[in-house]
């Protein structure tokens, strides 16, 4: 007995090694995520993991985007969940309780340390317009009719402070119209913006449902948006979605609801918004987050540019990037249109502010070439 003892210590440590030899490749986080029960315990756990998630892939550094794959499974109630072909590998369920009308999960969740292609990008650039209401009548109840406008800023501020693709340059209360083009590649031109985000709410109705083994009416409301984004480049509408969701509405009838305090965004009405506002956020990483930023020439002087991306976006000194050529032409139809085209000409970064970079230009001979409104690429590190 004394001698299986001592040697079982050195068995199980031989098996660790092996085995964090073989995996190597991957790191488990331990994390605890969050939802406050808005309609059911199965989707307030449901959404518990989905924020556990959310912290362990945004802190491991990965596309957060690829979380939205993995949603529909976590309505499963398991204990574990392995999921093939994803960063994701495991997720062990260690703990789950419910306090003070939230749950909480304590996760252990196993991600891949591969690196995707287009981790090489800069962050691009949005401007978020604000949001519209298709029926102002259905704001009537609590006085929010600037619950658009707020949403916006909510919107830019995610994009700030969670996004891994994507920085926000700010509001605007331009029209946007996707049927004037030309127009809104002037707004996102003088933004610095590569895209607009903008959106209609198309649904704020109010109903009463009686609850079950109670006397008393439990009002609950919809809140149904359409986002559209659209390509500051072309002014062509690129992503189209609609999000709905329904959560207790607590405030009295007659109270005028300050859309903007803590009160508001506190309450379970305010936590589903905040809810719907992450998961655009996360559609937008799965959609775009590939798409290929283009940072813009904005200025010349000898062998040295600028380029109107900095230090908010993850440019670096010493990053390499591609030049290349924006040429205008007419078609046989006689409308102007745009062509890029790759030039010989590469370039090094070689001061960073924080909204602009200098780069040097390498084949100086070529430099000439190089004209205002020219688009650069990063290249692979």
């Amino acid at each position: 007995m004394i001698q299986i003892h001592k040697y079982v210590p050195q068995f199980f440590l031989v098996l660790y090694l092996v085995f964090y030899t073989a995996h190597s490749f991957a790191v488990w986080y331990e994390v605890t995520g969050t939802s406050r029960i808005l309609s059911s315990e199965r989707i307030a756990r449901a959404r518990a993991l989905e924020d556990a998630l959310f912290k362990a892939v945004s802190f491991s550094g990965k596309n957060i985007g690829t979380i939205n794959s993995l949603i529909p499974f976590l309505k499963e109630h398991k204990t574990k969940y392995h999921f093939e072909n994803h960063l994701v590998r495991h997720m062990l369920i260690e703990k789950q309780e419910i306090e003070n009308n939230i749950f909480f999960v304590k996760a252990k969740i196993q991600i891949l340390q591969s690196r995707k292609i287009c981790d090489n990008q800069y962050k691009k650039t949005f401007l978020v317009s604000n949001i519209n209401l298709a029926y102002p009548e259905q704001a009537v109840l609590g006085q929010i009719y600037n619950i658009g406008e707020d949403f916006s800023r909510i919107i830019s501020r995610q994009l700030n402070q969670e996004s891994r693709s994507f920085i926000s340059v700010g509001t605007t209360n331009y029209e946007i119209d996707k049927a004037y083009p030309e127009r809104l590649i002037m707004i996102a031109k003088d933004a610095q913006a590569q895209f607009i985000i903008t959106g209609t709410i198309t649904d704020l109705t109010i109903t009463s449902d009686e609850k079950k083994n109670q006397n008393k009416n439990s009002t609950v409301r919809q809140f149904a948006i359409e986002i559209q984004v659209f390509d500051g480049k072309t002014g062509q509408k690129i992503y189209d979605q609609n999000y709905r969701e329904v959560a207790k509405w607590s405030f009295a009838k007659v109270t005028q609801v300050n859309t903007k305090s803590a009160n508001f965004w506190l309450s379970d009405y305010g936590e589903m918004i905040l809810q719907v506002n992450r998961r655009i956020m996360l559609d937008l990483e799965s959609q775009m987050s590939c798409k290929i930023t283009l940072p813009e020439i904005i200025s010349k002087l000898e062998n040295i540019v600028t380029m109107n991306l900095g230090r908010l976006h993850g440019v670096k000194k010493g990053d390499k990037l591609q030049l290349w050529h924006m040429n205008s032409f007419t078609d046989s139809q006689g409308f102007l249109r745009k062509r890029i085209n790759q030039s010989d000409i590469t370039l090094t970064v070689s001061r960073v502010y924080e909204n602009q970079s200098e780069l040097k230009i390498n084949e100086v001979e070529l430099g000439k070439s190089i004209q205002i409104g020219d688009f650069v690429q990063k290249l692979p590190s």
